[in-house]
């Protein structure tokens, strides 16, 4: 396909070179990849011949601007893929992710390229500590030492034969990766649970049947539809009154991609599993664990255990304690009742309804999306001085996404923010933020980052408009943390610009937002009910507030039980040859509270860290909560909009992405090492003796 054929390879010549849905075609992408492809690698041909001596100017600054574009074709094919997926994309995404990666390992293993940067890296930096007189500021500094480690963590001084064999296991991983994901989608698409009968409905609020009975009529099926996406799954797991069919949707969403069927994903964890302690014992590393936590701020898997232990050791009697409460409740109506997964979501809500006299459900009324929204958006205004104008003349993928420009306080356009809320049979299930094109000066004009927010909220129906439950405003604050963190970049390199940063320091500007939804001062803005334009009552609000830490310490052993296992998983030391659901089970006992349904396993859905990323990295959660907290305790000790203080976090957070350190960055802006006491705090978990463990270069308290 010719190149002015192929509106990939032109220039974006619509306002903001907005990337153009309306004019790509699936056919479009293979041909794109190959030709950008070819373009990168007759620019490092000119590096390695290049005869001068390496310098950043010729040797890594061509890297950053090569490497551009292509991540912008790769990047709209592969958010398109989560969001808008269809058979023959994901044939397509199958096609371009070998290709991607076997150009990544040509580019990481090409031995003159890598000499060039050995020579750069040895001349500014001595015993890896920068050299006092070297020429590079610091952001330069920092893109050449990733590009050093990177170099060697792929393979870079490996011999010819080796080298081969590492390009092939990874390209090999990226594809299983994205099989891995697309089983998952594909599973839980595939379930629906129809209810025709008035009688199976009892418990569920009229919002929850009607939203149902939207899924149904989109179905072509009469009565109600529920599914395995959270807007549906999570309501009827607490509200349904019907033990049976609360374990008949539990069971379903247990067993996705374990069924033994076409989209079971055993065997495919075992081989994703089998190539990457493949990869990390090629490189000289006991197991993936190892290899991956060297670029973290945990730095060890001992480090990372010992962070975990420590949290499961203040949230474990709260857990039981808890756990107890709520089957002495559940019994007070079911003498009998054995405490089940199923039956946690259901008795909890009654639980915390009677205890606080406050029910999730009494808020959705003030939270309609488009309120949500103009109210997040304040925030962000009244935080960062950002103002957020819709744009409806920009092409956009699905008709449910919205595009705005984002304008500092100054009038400079910022960013495009693309947001897409609602769940649809092309969509992943969960939410994210991603970007289709990056920040960065490399011709010395900023080029605007075009972000994007994607969620699965309660969708509208004929009789209400969207009304989010407190947990999707939440995620709405989280995932809009992750885009302020790409939109507000200020970075010269892309490969170190917005959420290009330590993985366990990603999630802070995002946790970090959550802390605001709870203030009264926040929610008053917007947040009126959608009938009658009252603001929440301050009773209600005084409620909320007071069962926000309740049933805290089993979320914390569930969250812990997930980095537990993510942990056992990427710590064996050869590949795994067991059984996936008795592993689960032990690398998971010591957080258990309930018995396990007899072959259930989530392993084989974990796409964030079979898929998504988050191999040997799902404790930067936890992580990043320890950082979020303790920086919000500044925000509460000087005022909640306080402009000194959130100017200081653009400053020395939002707008430094990956330039420096992430310690480096935290304590420019905090004063002072983070400190586990600050998230204790909060969820009001019993502490014990405060004990001081190390965390890089830092002691974390």
């Amino acid at each position: 396909m010719a190149t002015e054929q192929n509106p990939l390879l032109q220039s974006f010549d619509n306002q903001y070179e907005a990337v153009p849905f309306n004019r790509i075609r699936n056919e479009h992408f293979l041909p794109a990849i190959e030709e950008l492809i070819r373009e990168a690698e007759e620019g490092i041909k000119r590096v390695v011949s290049d005869p001068e001596e390496p310098n950043f100017d010729n040797t890594l600054l061509p890297l950053e601007v090569g490497s551009e574009r292509l991540g912008m074709v790769t990047n709209i094919l592969f958010n398109l893929n989560h969001a808008e997926t269809s058979d023959e994309l994901q044939r397509i995404a199958q096609k371009a992710s070998p290709l991607i990666t076997d150009y990544s390992s040509r580019l990481l293993m090409n031995s003159k390229l890598f000499e060039r940067v050995r020579i750069l890296y040895d001349h500014c930096f001595d015993n890896h500590k920068p050299k006092p007189d070297n020429p590079l500021t610091v952001e330069q500094l920092t893109v050449l030492e990733n590009g050093y480690r990177d170099f060697v963590r792929n393979g870079a001084l490996l011999d010819e034969p080796d080298k081969n064999k590492f390009a092939e296991i990874r390209s090999k991983l990226a594809l299983l990766e994205l099989e891995f994901a697309e089983h998952v989608l594909a599973a839980t698409n595939g379930y629906v649970l129809h209810l025709t009968e008035e009688i199976d409905l009892a418990g569920l609020p009229d919002f929850v049947r009607d939203s149902a009975s939207e899924e149904a009529r989109e179905r072509d099926l009469a009565g109600w539809a529920f599914t395995l996406h959270a807007p549906s799954y999570v309501p009827f797991m607490k509200y349904s009154a019907l033990r049976d069919l609360r374990k008949k949707l539990y069971r379903a969403f247990a067993f996705r991609s374990n069924e033994g069927d076409e989209h079971d994903n055993k065997i495919r964890m075992k081989e994703i599993l089998a190539l990457r302690t493949g990869l990390a014992r090629m490189l000289g590393e006991p197991d993936f664990a190892t290899h991956q936590l060297r670029t973290k701020m945990a730095e060890t898997p001992g480090r990372v255990m010992s962070f975990l232990e420590r949290l499961h050791a203040a949230a474990r009697p709260a857990a039981l304690r808890e756990f107890d409460e709520v089957q002495a409740f559940a019994r007070l109506q079911e003498p009998e009742l054995e405490l089940q997964a199923w039956d946690w979501a259901y008795y909890s809500e009654q639980l915390k309804e009677k205890k606080f006299g406050f029910s999730d459900r009494m808020l959705k009324p003030f939270f309609e999306l488009n309120r949500v929204i103009d109210g997040v958006f304040l925030l962000a205004n009244q935080l960062y001085g950002l103002i957020f104008r819709q744009i409806t003349t920009l092409p956009v993928y699905h008709p449910d996404v919205k595009v705005y420009e984002v304008i500092d306080g100054d009038g400079t356009i910022l960013s495009l923010l693309y947001a897409d809320f609602f769940p649809r049979k092309g969509k992943q299930g969960g939410a994210w933020m991603t970007e289709f094109r990056g920040e960065s000066r490399l011709t010395g004009k900023r080029l605007l980052p075009h972000v994007s927010i994607v969620c699965n909220f309660t969708k509208p129906t004929a009789s209400r408009p969207s009304l989010l439950t407190f947990d999707e405003v939440n995620t709405f604050l989280h995932e809009f943390g992750h885009a302020l963190h790409g939109m507000l970049s200020q970075c010269t390199y892309p490969s170190v610009s917005g959420t290009s940063v330590y993985h366990d320091f990603v999630e802070l500007p995002s946790q970090i937002m959550e802390n605001w939804v709870t203030e009264k001062e926040w929610l008053d803005r917007f947040a009126v009910h959608y009938e009658t334009g009252e603001k929440i009552p301050k009773e209600l609000l005084d409620k909320l507030v007071a069962s926000r830490n309740f049933l805290e310490g089993y979320a914390t052993e569930r969250q812990l039980g997930f980095g537990f296992c993510d942990m056992a998983w990427h710590t064996l030391p050869a590949p795994f040859e067991g059984d996936v659901i008795a592993f689960e089970q032990e690398a998971t006992g010591k957080t258990r509270l309930f018995p396990r349904l007899e072959g259930s396993a989530f392993s084989p859905a974990f796409t964030h860290i079979f898929a998504g990323g988050y191999a040997a990295g799902y404790y930067g959660y936890k992580w990043a909560e320890v950082l979020d907290a303790d920086a919000f305790e500044m925000f509460k000790a000087k005022g909640i909009f306080n402009p000194d203080v959130a100017r200081s976090f653009r400053e020395s957070i939002l707008e430094k992405g990956g330039s420096e350190h992430p310690m480096i960055l935290y304590k420019r802006f905090r004063g002072q090492e983070p400190r586990v006491e600050a998230l204790l705090r909060r969820s009001g978990l019993k502490s014990g003796d405060v004990e001081v463990w190390k965390c890089g270069n830092v002691m974390m308290l």
